[in-house]
């Protein structure tokens, strides 16, 4: 998953207004910081992505991102 799908993902899944906040001042327990810093830590999008849909409870088909190719596939 490249940075720009992730953030088309996270947008769709969260919301466009909502994202950015999300993104930087949420804190994923399971990173160890924000999406953002984790990012900027050189985590994988795709990891941020399964920690984001694991706090949220994001169902299992659509953790591949509403709209997006199922990488998996």
């Amino acid at each position: 998953m490249r940075h720009r799908a992730f953030r088309a993902a996270v947008a769709e899944e969260f919301g466009e207004a909502h994202s950015g906040v999300l993104l930087r001042d949420y804190w994923l327990a399971a990173l160890g910081s924000t999406p953002d810093e984790a990012l900027d830590r050189g985590v994988e999008p795709r990891v941020v992505w399964e920690a984001l849909c694991v706090e949220f409870e994001v169902p299992e088909p659509r953790r591949h991102g509403r709209g997006l190719a199922d990488p998996r596939e």
